[in-house]
């Protein structure tokens, strides 16, 4: 299918042709670019509401700045779809998301406009400050900065950090802050309510309006009225209310708030601060998924909704003949419930990811003890932290990649006090379209390093649910790792009696003959499919389920190593320090000499695409797993796995 951009978009291959439409037909080229998205979108999938929410601000940034030179900073990233195509990559934004095809994001390696790689919140800010800086030092005095960052993003604290220092730092920089209500679930917290209040207080806004209207008729020039705005905005603080402004409190000049989708008004403001040195905050108020009106009015469903039919609304789902298991993250938010109404003691917390995460449902059910604390994963680890020193048994739900933002509050907070939070790692893995920055490769590297941890994964959805069970029991002391991938579950009737796990435990789904596979999570379902196609050939490897990167099942190991000659480990994380890397420790410790390959996510950047398309790229997809058997074995590969 043919997706032909409006004539005016169809005009534009990058910012300097924008450029060139007049002011009045800017309105007319928001909607084509509008159009454009929703399009492309619903045949291929990716993010969608965020960038309908900014297609005013994308092309008013670029009209009004001189980009590449003037660096814009998108935060997340997963709005900039309007960016994108504005800069170059129109004729082949159809590839978006897609395997080889371009990033979901902004990547410097793929535009001269990306000036900063993103994936996760609260970046923006300061990435935005250190160009600043840089461009401060260099002397290029003419270099403008801008960071776009949504108020979701806002509240996470090194946000606040980087305006701490973008204060006092005395940087040409601007941040646009875009007010839209929501991230992915809507926001939660006291910033919330502050830029609420900041932009429905009708004393406030009425007065700076008068402010700036009567400036507007002062025939005294502009340098008089940039001195006398200063102060009267100082002014309007005290007369309004003492507490009316977090941001000028933080020495960053206050704009705003105005409407996000007026692009004449966008392009005059932008105009108007382009010239106003320091540091200073743009407010802008918009609507996510404006534009298409299913989307304005149910914003998460519409976040990210898959391919979908875009008169009727209707998004489409694929269809089985036989029942299909539940996604492990339903899994998981259906039996923590069932946790709760057995202990009193369950807590579940998420650093605003409930609805991926399935707490939504605990939250909508038990709302007194189940918590989306923001964009705020140090704060959840350590909230999480402080309720288990006064025995509480907190699920701290993160995914994967973004616990690498918490990894010190893990260490600091959970670990050395040996408190027995549970931390579930959603998303481990490969997670497919989003690509590198959301990709949980490195979970059982970086946590098998720190002492008291406990580090599970479960093959299945009765592992999870058993290893769940197993956490919360007063007889586990010590801080217990769940991690599971997105999706991917292999149980339709999943609803199985819960029981404890012995930790440290694995189990032997197969004996077998001459080598054995030991795999750690899911991949164990591919190790079992592999082992099923090499029948024909002859090969009968035995298979582990080891359940647990540390502490590692000792006796298990034991019997591997002197039964079978050679052993493959498969893993869906990092080979780099991994599990594989702990089975070859302990071999090297106790003098085995096996002939061993390890299976997981190779040492190197693994970019998006399906699943399925990065498991077979990284060589750990049963094919993958039958290969390389077979070369162990000295056996000519014959068929693939189905």
């Amino acid at each position: 299918m043919t997706i032909t951009p409006g004539p005016l978009l169809q005009s534009v291959d990058k910012p300097e042709d924008l450029k060139k439409i007049p002011i009045d037909q800017l309105h007319e080229f928001c909607e084509e670019l509008r159009q454009y998205i929703i399009d492309v979108v619903s045949v291929h999938g990716g993010h969608f509401a965020a960038s309908l929410g900014v297609v005013e601000l994308t092309v008013a940034l670029h009209y009004v700045f001189n980009t590449p030179y003037d660096q814009l900073v998108w935060d997340v990233g997963h709005q900039a779809y309007g960016h994108k195509i504005i800069t170059g990559r129109k004729n082949n934004f159809e590839t978006n998301r897609k395997y080889k095809g371009l990033s979901g994001f902004p990547k410097r390696s793929e535009s001269e406009y990306d000036t900063f790689g993103v994936g996760h919140s609260s970046t923006s800010i300061s990435a935005a400050l250190g160009m600043a800086m840089a461009a401060k030092y260099k002397g290029e005095l003419d270099r403008k900065v801008v960071a776009v960052i949504g108020d979701g993003s806002m509240t996470a604290g090194m946000a606040f950090e980087a305006m701490n220092h973008a204060g006092v730092a005395n940087t040409d920089m601007l941040i646009v802050l875009n007010d839209n209500g929501i991230g992915i679930d809507p926001n939660v917290g006291a910033l919330k309510e502050y830029l609420t209040d900041i932009t429905i207080s009708p004393a406030y806004n009425k007065l700076k309006d008068d402010v700036w209207n009567a400036l507007g008729k002062l025939p005294v020039g502009k340098s008089f009225t940039r001195a006398m705005a200063h102060k009267l905005t100082e002014g309007i603080k005290g007369m309004v209310n003492s507490n009316a402004n977090l941001f000028e409190a933080l020495k960053l000049r206050y704009f705003g708030p105005i409407d996000g989708h007026n692009i004449s008004k966008l392009v005059d403001t932008l105009n108007d601060l382009k010239n106003i040195p320091g540091p200073k905050l743009l407010h802008i108020i918009t609507t996510k998924g404006k534009g298409y009106a299913l989307a304005e009015k149910d914003q998460t469903k519409w976040h990210a909704p898959g391919l979908f039919d875009k008169v009727t609304g209707e998004i489409y789902k694929k269809k089985f003949d036989t029942p299909q298991p539940p996604k492990y993250q339903d899994v998981f938010g259906k039996t923590i419930i069932e946790l709760a109404k057995q202990n009193d003691k369950i807590f579940g917390i998420t650093p605003a990811m409930p609805s991926g995460s399935s707490l939504k449902y605990m939250m909508e059910e038990m709302p007194d003890r189940a918590f989306d604390v923001g964009i705020c994963e140090q704060h959840a680890a350590t909230l999480s932290a402080g309720m288990a020193t006064q025995g509480l048994r907190v699920f701290c739900n993160i995914y994967s990649s973004f616990m690498q933002r918490a990894y010190d509050q893990v260490v600091h907070d959970i670990a050395i006090q040996k408190l027995p939070v549970v931390l579930c790692l959603d998303r481990a893995g490969l997670v497919g379209d989003d690509g590198p920055t959301h990709h949980g490769c490195y979970d059982i590297a970086y946590f098998r390093c720190i002492p008291n941890m406990i580090i599970s994964s479960p093959m299945n959805e009765a592992e999870l649910r058993n290893l769940m069970f197993t956490a919360q029991l007063e007889t586990t002391k010590l801080p217990f790792v769940i991690r599971y991938p997105r999706g991917e579950g292999v149980m339709p009737e999943w609803q199985t009696p819960m029981e404890e796990i012995e930790i440290g435990k694995g189990r032997k789904l197969k004996d077998g003959e001459q080598i054995a596979i030991l795999s750690l999570g899911h991949p164990g379902n591919f190790a079992a499919a592999a082992i099923r196609d090499l029948k024909r050939d002859g090969i009968h490897p035995a298979h582990y389920d080891m359940r647990f990167a540390k502490p590692l099942d000792e006796a298990l190991l034991h019997e591997a190593c002197q039964t079978y000659e050679k052993i493959i480990t498969v893993e869906d994380g990092t080979v780099v320090g991994g599990f594989g890397a702990a089975v070859l420790e302990f071999m090297a410790l106790h003098g085995y000499k096996n002939e061993v390959k390890i299976l997981g996510i190779p040492d190197r950047i693994v970019e998006h695409g399906t699943p399925k398309e990065l498991h077979r790229e990284c060589g750990y997809d049963a094919e993958g797993i039958a290969a390389e058997i077979r070369s162990l074995m000295n056996v000519q590969y014959s068929v693939a796995v189905q």
